[in-house]
């Protein structure tokens, strides 16, 4: 997760992004070592002050963190439980819906997006979407690996949630996500 690492291609691209990707690639490459990893109360975000949202795929709701920021994005859901990560029913009428939970990576712009599991403990979905709410992507990826997952075209966001989820929901490449008005005009502003 620290593996924001973007996969940019310098050629062809403006100046300013250009620029941007060195700066980010020379700021991200020093997620590699975590000397807090092993560590008890190592670096992990404070879900408790996140901001959430809630997206939709199809009929299936889900309350997610939204990971804004440049430290928040590094530090993604690393080190955090399964049981943080549990659904939740609530009220609605007179049933009760599932509502499942994750963390919505929030980016400024579409480019191509690697993530990695470095000092994440638990296996995770991870979708790559499009500006549009398509996705283009979606990985299983194991616990503590190194490995990089990569968006494969530009994507605006990235949502995680716990393994296995979005396979037993039947969410696929090509299905939309709708996101809310307020993460929208957020990430416009």
């Amino acid at each position: 997760m620290c593996a924001e690492r973007h996969l940019h291609r310098i050629l062809g691209a403006p100046r300013r992004k250009a620029v941007a990707l060195v700066v980010s690639l020379f700021f991200y490459a020093g997620c590699t070592k975590d000397p807090a990893a092993g560590q008890p109360g190592a670096a992990r975000n404070d879900l408790s002050t996140m901001q959430t949202a809630r997206v939709m795929i199809g009929d299936d709701q889900f309350e997610v963190w939204l990971a804004k920021t440049h430290r928040q994005r590094e530090l993604g859901l690393m080190r955090v439980q399964q049981e943080e990560l549990a659904s939740f029913q609530e009220q609605t009428g007179q049933d009760l819906s599932d509502i499942h939970r994750g963390m919505l990576f929030v980016f400024d712009f579409e480019q191509p997006l690697s993530f990695w599991m470095s000092n994440t403990i638990i296996p995770l979905d991870i979708a790559y979407i499009r500006n549009d709410g398509r996705i283009v992507a979606i990985y299983t990826m194991a616990p503590l690996e190194t490995r990089t997952y990569p968006s494969g075209e530009p994507a605006r966001w990235a949502l995680e949630v716990k393994a296995g989820l979005f396979a037993s929901l039947g969410v696929r490449v090509g299905d939309h996500v709708q996101i809310p008005d307020s993460v929208l005009k957020d990430v416009l502003r």
